[in-house]
């Protein structure tokens, strides 16, 4: 009889322990659940979307970086990318758009800087941030790679610039890649474009401008300076023209005044004078 109870009891004391430790990994159970919910709920309900760089940001970068990767003889790139989606939002160099240069046969010895932008949920009690590196071929030295790193920063290129513009700031980081890679000593200096050497085209002339931007004005000047001539050559017509009849009536009165007949005829006409002034 004693035996039988202590079975009993022995069996009635493990099915306590596997409820309880059915009980404990319950709870952690529905801890990791928790935890992975609260992760989803985050990065689905973050803020605004990365914003990759504009086609005309795009456009501008790899003409530059085309330029120095000749000159230098080393490939530049750019990758960005969202933090919590995994995804490449960006990608270009000196191949192009869409080109990568990590693990391109065309690009034996590269440089690419890769920013991980991310956004969070205006409930979510972290923080806006990215992540920004600068990755290298095998052959480039740890502390050059690190060398360039914190030169972006000095350009002005920090965490807080990839956050409120993340496409401008990773294009922008691009091009500063190949100044960056000669104060490393990694290349020397990109070369600077050779001005041109075509003549510059000969300005226009001075006169061209002035008739064609103020014929009006011109023209009404000297419609002005012809009728002031005009009018000068009338006035000294005229005046001419009055001396000319001065002199000939003070010429026929000289000569009627040496005709004594004449001066008699006039005496005549005027009884109360003679000739000799009585």
């Amino acid at each position: 009889m004693s035996g039988a109870k202590t079975t009993g009891g022995q069996t009635s004391a493990q099915a306590n322990a596997a409820k309880g430790t059915w009980i404990v990994w319950a709870v952690i159970g529905v801890i990791v659940l928790g935890c992975v919910g609260i992760s989803v709920i985050n990065r689905s309900g973050g803020g605004d979307n990365v914003l990759p760089p504009t086609a005309q940001e795009r456009g501008d970068t790899v003409p530059i970086l085309q330029r120095s990767s000749a000159s230098q003889g080393i490939c530049y790139g750019w990758v960005l990318q969202d933090y919590y989606e995994y995804t490449d939002l960006s990608v270009g160099s000196n191949l192009g758009e869409g080109v990568a240069v990590e693990e391109n046969a065309a690009c034996p010895r590269w440089v690419q800087v890769v920013a991980k932008v991310a956004y969070t949920s205006e409930s979510s009690e972290s923080n806006d941030f990215a992540r920004i590196t600068v990755e290298t071929s095998d052959d480039i030295s740890t502390t050059a790679r690190y060398r360039m790193q914190s030169g972006l920063e000095r350009l002005g290129l920090t965490e807080d610039a990839f956050v409120d513009e993340p496409g401008w700031a990773v294009t922008r980081a691009a091009v500063s890649l190949p100044l960056l890679a000669a104060e490393a000593g990694l290349v020397e200096p990109a070369a600077t474009p050779a001005a041109a050497s075509a003549d510059p085209a000969p300005l226009p002339e001075a006169g061209n401008d002035l008739w064609r931007d103020r014929w009006g004005y011109l023209l009404a000047v000297a419609g002005l300076l012809l009728f002031t001539a005009l009018l000068f050559a009338v006035g000294f017509w005229q005046r001419g023209r009055q001396r000319r009849e001065e002199a000939e009536r003070q010429a026929q009165a000289a000569a009627r005044m040496q005709n004594p007949r004449v001066a008699r005829q006039a005496a005549a006409r005027n009884p109360g004078r003679t000739p000799e002034g009585r």
